[in-house]
């Protein structure tokens, strides 16, 4: 039976592991892209301004993103490396095309862009001296699978005491140029009609315009996918559309308008355009997290941490309800033979490390599909949140003695057999990792987002070792048997305390239910509390079979399976509830996380902290309890006028999911710090007060006290 089930698992998994691996191995990025840096001209002069263009070919029907990618996808990033003094601007994007996959729209190049970039050259400078400009340039090339790819690119320039256009690159610089969009050609604003925006553009002459597209800049901001209604009239041009799950109000909309008309294409940037802060040069350090990058992480390196991540995982809130009903499981059977106890040992372990393999082919699999995902993904489905929430709740009744799953105490699973409790251990491993995905231990970060950026095979033997990391404790105590003489004896007393075991595992329940309250509107919230009444039900009446007649064992078993149907049913209420821009509440003082907010402060020169979280993050909602709300930090916070922007992960977000992993991280929580235009110093995922007070500046703390 074990067996089985564990062959069952992997073969729901080998699909998607075996697309991962031939989407990222039968064909390599730098075969689909070639990318090179160029310049407009032929040498550098002190004190000025010289044009570089980032140029990208790709193969026919692939493509790679705009600025906002849309539904799924990555844009392209350079990393500079300059020498001294020297530092680039903006890019300025080229106005993108609206490119279908399947149910998403994303924003994008086909063919060939040019991504061009202010370079300033510094007034110390010197004629004669050749400045060596590097960096390195990160993309996304999707057709139906997506695959990462890097490219060094590098140009050596004379800095001279005046300089030529490049020979042979004006025609490139001129098509980029007429590229990008123009300013807006006249007023415009935006209105609401019922539950969609309407862009209207005030002009007369706009008559034979036939096509229209608006590409905002802030992710979620529209529904992407959604038609964009247009109509012409002799006030001007209006475009219907859909906002999105973080949707502006009429007076935010910001991005570019393209139009049609007579087979020519014209855009014009409507709204302030997010400028992000210039990039400092070299030697400036990289933003980069301190801990391990995934650049100095090898293979071994990072099953290491994911090692320590997994055995710190035993001590987060999250498992604790399902571990301590597992050990008092052993404490029962610790009169039985050594090797059966092994056997419950190495089962719940084979659980783990199934579930863990699981996961981790579904995530690579998505991934390798373009979906903005990280660890955790699974609990931004309402429906996975609420089928959780009943599991729990039943292994909560059955503790409490309302129904009897099996002969013994044991944990969720062993009820599955009368016969052996193998399956409920195999079980009980599932169900620890399932709750331990919204708990973030120390190390797991690292050591996640970089099984995340490599080989399908590497990835996966990152999370087996963060499973064996989980399962280790459990495993140890029963491989070697002497250890459970420690425990006490079997007695009356386990009674009481699998009743009392109860209401932890209710606790996480009502939790669970919570972060369901963050996801979807009222008639989703009342269909899963619904749910927890049927499941309430369906136990109550399969109980009341026992000892029955066969007339009344068969209505009472009718029933609890009907209760049971009817609660799996409502289920289907979760995801067509949504609630839009929900989540972890904002508190006086933050903000809501944009990369426009972002970019923004940090070319106001503000400090900036900024809080990747989710409602389903139990570390999350730690820190933010016994840290980030105390006193102390927040005294700080308004005597350095920090900036507080907290990007809510609850719901699935590309924005912050693009952040995540620009740090290598694959989940929540990641803390950084923004001081000024450097880099961001990326903050343990355990806080305690002292780091980020240090992290703020030594004047915020002194003005704090």
């Amino acid at each position: 039976m074990l067996r089985l089930l564990l062959a069952l698992l992997l073969t729901l998994a080998a699909p998607g592991l075996a697309g991962a691996q031939g989407a990222m191995t039968a064909v390599k990025a730098k075969d689909l892209v070639r990318a090179q840096l160029v310049a407009e001209s032929e040498a550098l002069v002190a004190g000025r301004t010289v044009t570089l263009g980032l140029h990208m070919a790709m193969k026919p029907g692939w493509h790679v993103y705009w600025r906002n990618p849309g539904d799924s996808g990555l844009h392209p990033e350079m990393a500079w490396r300059l020498p001294e003094g020297f530092s680039v601007g903006p890019v300025q994007w080229p106005v993108p095309e609206r490119i279908p996959v399947q149910t998403l729209m994303n924003f994008g190049y086909e063919g060939a862009v040019t991504l061009l970039v202010p370079l300033k050259v510094p007034e110390s400078a010197k004629a004669g001296e050749t400045a060596r400009l590097a960096g390195t340039l990160s993309y996304l090339v999707c057709e139906e699978i997506c695959i990462p790819g890097s490219a060094e690119l590098s140009l050596d320039l004379p800095v001279a005491a005046s300089a030529e256009p490049a020979s042979g690159q004006a025609a490139l610089f001129a098509r980029a140029r007429a590229a990008l969009p123009e300013a807006a050609p006249g007023p415009y604003r935006t209105t609401r009609a019922g539950d969609r925006l309407v862009l209207h553009l005030d002009r007369a002459d706009l008559a034979g315009v036939t096509g229209a597209a608006f590409f905002p800049y802030a992710e979620g901001a529209l529904d992407n996918a959604a038609p964009q209604d247009l109509a012409v009239d002799a006030a001007g041009l209006h475009l219907t559309l859909t906002p999105g799950e973080a949707g502006p109000s009429s007076e935010a909309l910001a991005g570019v308008l393209a139009l049609t008309a007579d087979g020519a294409r014209r855009a014009y940037a409507l709204g302030p355009e997010p400028v992000p802060a210039p990039t400092a040069a070299v030697p400036a350090a990289p933003e980069a997290p301190p801990a391990p990058a995934e650049e100095s992480l090898t293979l071994w390196s990072a099953a290491g941490l994911a090692l320590v991540g997994g055995l710190l995982l035993n001590l987060m809130p999250c498992v604790f309800p399902v571990l301590s009903i597992k050990v008092l499981s052993l404490v029962r059977q610790a009169g039985e033979s050594a090797t059966r106890v092994r056997l419950h040992g190495l089962a719940y372990t084979l659980g783990v490390l199934a579930s863990f393999l699981g996961l981790a082919g579904l995530l690579i699999a998505l991934k390798a599909g373009g979906a903005g995902i990280g660890w955790g993904f699974q609990l931004q489905s309402p429906v996975v949140v609420a089928l959780l929430a009943y599991g729990l709740f039943a292994m909560g009744l059955s503790l409490s003695g309302v129904v009897h799953l099996g002969g013994g105490i044991v944990g969720l699973g062993d009820g599955l057999t009368r016969r052996a409790g193998y399956q409920g251990s195999f079980f009980t491993g599932v169900l620890a990792t399932l709750v331990a995905t919204p708990c973030t231990a120390p190390f797991m970060g690292a050591a996640v987002g970089f099984a995340l950026t490599q080989s399908p095979l590497a990835a996966l033997t990152v999370f087996a070792s963060l499973g064996l990391g989980l399962a280790l404790p459990f495993l140890c105590l029963t491989v070697f048997p002497r250890a459970l003489r420690l425990l006490p004896r079997p007695g009356a007393w386990m009674d009481v305390l699998k009743g009392a075991l109860a209401f932890p595992v209710y606790a996480t329940v009502a939790w669970l239910i919570w972060v369901l309250a963050q996801q979807v509107g009222p008639n989703g919230l009342l269909a899963g509390l619904t749910g927890l009444v049927l499941v309430a039900l369906a136990a109550w009446a399969w109980e009341r079979a026992r000892g029955a007649g066969p007339l009344g064992t068969g209505v009472s078993r009718v029933a609890a399976i009907a209760a049971l149907v009817a609660a799996l049913g409502l289920v289907a209420v979760l995801d067509g509830d949504r609630a839009a821009a929900r989540g972890t509440a904002l508190a006086q003082g933050e903000e809501a996380f944009t990369q426009a907010r972002l970019d923004a402060l940090r070319a106001e020169g503000r400090t900036v902290f900024v809080d990747m979280t989710a409602a389903w993050c139990i570390t999350c909602q730690v820190n933010e309890r016994t840290v980030l709300a105390r006193a102390g930090v927040q005294a700080a916070f308004r005597a350095g006028q920090v900036a507080y922007l907290k990007g809510d992960w609850t719901n699935q977000n590309p924005e912050i999911t693009r952040l995540l992993e620009h740090h290598g991280r694959s989940g929540v929580p990641l803390y950084l710090v923004y001081r000024g235009t450097g880099a961001a110093q990326v903050l343990p995922q355990i806080l305690t007060e002292g780091i980020v007070l240090a992290a703020i500046g030594k004047g915020d703390v002194a003005a704090a006290q």
